[in-house]
C-alpha cells in the first residue's frame, strides 16, 4: 500500500526567541524538519507534505528543497485542524498516512515503519512511549487486550489518568480517505477550544476501526519547544551518532569529544583524535587518521591520509591518499593528489597539488582579486618553498621548485627553479654600532 506522512510545523516557537522558524533549527547539521522529512522518507512514504503557518515562507522554501509538498494553516485551531489542511494536497492520494510533528529531530524511520505496520494489522494506530516523566504529555489509556481506549490531554485528565506514565508520542497512522473524512468533522469542545488530532481516534472507533499502539523510545519523540531543548536534543543526536560510529569500527579515543553532523560517513579504521568536528558533507575513507581540533566541512579524505592537529578542511577539499595537511593549514576547493605534503601553517584555496608536491611552511595560494577567484595548479613532485605566495592563475610545473620567500606571478616551467627576491644588502659592524647607541640612550634617561 503506497504510504504519505503530514508534518505539522505551523506552531510560532515563540520559546525558541529567534527569528528562525523553530523547525529549521539545526540539529548535527540539518534542519529539524529534514531529520522528519528524512525519517518518513525512509520508512517508505512517497508523499510528504508539511502543514506551516501563513508566515512561514521560509518552511515552505525548505520543504520544497527536500521534496515536499507545503500547505497553510490561515488559523491556529489545533493540531486536528492542521492536518486537515492537508486533506487537499493529498486529495488524490490513496493508500495510509502517518501525521506527526516537524519538531521532533531524532525521529527514525524505524518508528514511521512501526505506525505502518500497526496500522495494517488494526486499521489505525498510535505511537506511544513510556515517560519518566510525564508532566504535561497527552496520557494514552489502553484497554485490556492492549489496544487504544482513548488518549487524554493533560490538561483535559483527572488525577487517575494523570497518574498514567504511558504518553502520546504525537504519530498518528490511519487510512488517507478516512482520515480526512474524521478530520473534518472534530469538534472543539474542550478546555482549549481547539481541534485535537487526538480526538481521530474517538471518531474512528465510531465506525468501528480499531486503534492499536505501537511503541517507542521516548528519546526518539523528544521534541524542541526551547533553546534548552534543542541542546539537548543535540547531545542525544551525538550519542547516536558516536555510538553508530564506533559500531562501524571507527577508532575515537575520547568519542564525547567529537561532532558529527547528520550525513558524516566514516570508514573502518579511521582513527578520530579528541576534539574534531565535522561539519556536513564529510566522507573519510578506512586508513585515514583524524588528528585533534581539526574541522572538515565538505570535503573527502581518502585511505591514509593524515589531517592536523589543527587543520582545517573547507567545502571542496578532496585529499586523496597518502597525504599530509599539518597543524594550522587549511584547505578550500582544492585538490591535493597522492602523497602530497603540506605540514605547516599554510593556505591552499582553489587549486590542484600534484602527486608527491610538498608545499612549504607560510605558503598561500593568492586566489581572489577582489572580484573572482583564480586556479593555481602545481605539478607532480614540485617543492614549494617556505612563505611562497603563488599568485593565481598560475601553474607551477613538475618537479619545479621555489625559492623560499618567493612571490610566484609567471607560470614555472617543469623542473625549473623560480625564486623572487629583492637583493641582500649587508653593512658590516651596523648592529654593534646599534646597540652601543641604544644603550646609550638609555643611560642617558636614567640619568636624568
Amino acid at each position: 500500500m503506497s504510504k504519505a506522512a503530514v508534518i505539522l510545523a505551523a506552531g510560532m516557537g515563540t520559546r525558541m526567541k529567534s527569528a528562525t522558524p523553530k523547525v529549521l533549527h539545526k540539529v548535527a547539521g540539518q534542519p529539524i524538519l529534514g531529520h522528519v522529512i528524512a525519517a518518513a522518507r525512509g520508512a517508505g512514504a512517497t508523499r510528504i507534505v508539511v502543514v506551516t503557518s501563513p508566515d512561514g515562507q521560509a518552511v515552505r522554501d525548505y520543504a520544497a528543497k527536500e521534496g515536499a509538498d507545503a500547505v497553510i494553516q490561515e488559523q491556529q485551531l489545533g493540531t486536528g485542524h492542521a492536518a486537515n489542511c492537508a486533506a487537499s494536497a493529498l486529495k488524490d492520494f490513496t493508500g495510509v498516512v502517518a501525521v506527526t510533528y516537524g519538531d521532533m529531530p531524532l525521529l527514525t524511520s524505524k518508528t514511521f515503519e512501526a505506525s505502518y505496520a500497526a496500522q495494517k494489522s488494526a486499521g489505525m494506530a498510535i505511537v506511544a512511549f513510556e515517560a519518566k516523566d510525564p508532566s504535561a504529555y497527552g496520557r494514552v489509556i489502553v484497554d485490556r487486550d492492549g489496544m487504544l481506549d482513548r488518549i487524554v490531554e493533560f490538561k483535559d485528565a483527572n488525577e487517575k489518568e494523570r497518574a498514567v506514565t504511558l504518553c502520546n508520542a504525537g504519530l498518528l497512522a490511519a487510512d488517507s480517505k478516512s482520515f480526512f473524512r474524521w478530520a473534518a468533522n472534530l469538534k472543539n469542545d474542550n478546555a482549549q477550544k481547539e481541534y485535537y488530532l487526538t480526538d481521530i481516534p474517538l471518531l474512528a472507533r465510531a465506525d468501528r476501526v480499531a486503534c492499536a499502539v505501537a511503541r517507542t523510545d521516548e528519546e526518539e519523540v523528544m521534541g524542541v519547544n526551547s533553546r534548552a531543548e534543542l541542546a539537548n536534543a543535540e547531545a542525544a543526536m551525538q550519542r547516536r551518532l558516536r555510538n553508530a560510529a564506533l559500531a562501524a569500527g571507527v577508532g575515537m579515543t575520547a568519542p564525547e569529544t567529537v561532532y558529527f553532523s547528520f550525513d558524516t560517513v566514516l570508514e573502518a579504521d579511521v582513527l578520530v583524535e579528541p576534539f574534531v568536528v565535522f561539519a556536513p558533507g564529510v566522507t573519510v575513507r578506512s586508513g585515514a587518521h583524524i588528528k585533534a581540533f581539526s574541522h572538515l566541512e565538505g570535503a573527502q579524505v581518502h585511505k591514509g591520509a593524515l589531517i592536523g592537529p589543527y587543520a582545517r578542511l573547507r567545502p571542496g577539499a578532496v585529499i586523496e591518499e597518502d597525504v599530509h595537511i599539518g597543524n594550522f593549514v587549511e584547505v578550500k576547493k582544492a585538490r591535493l593528489e597522492k602523497g602530497a605534503k603540506a605540514n605547516h601553517l599554510s593556505y591552499i584555496g582553489d587549486a590542484r597539488v600534484g602527486a608527491g608536491a610538498n608545499v612549504g611552511a607560510g605558503t598561500i595560494t593568492c586566489n581572489y582579486d577582489g572580484f573572482d577567484k583564480h586556479h593555481t595548479d602545481i605539478g607532480a613532485g614540485a617543492f614549494i618553498g617556505s612563505n611562497t605566495a603563488l599568485v593565481a592563475p598560475v601553474k607551477v610545473g613538475d618537479g619545479a621548485i621555489t625559492g623560499a620567500g618567493s612571490t610566484i606571478t609567471k607560470d614555472v616551467e617543469a623542473n625549473a627553479l623560480a625564486v623572487e627576491r629583492s637583493d641582500q644588502k649587508q653593512l658590516s659592524g651596523w648592529a654593534e654600532k646599534f646597540r652601543a647607541a641604544k644603550k646609550a640612550q638609555k643611560a642617558k634617561r636614567g640619568a636624568k
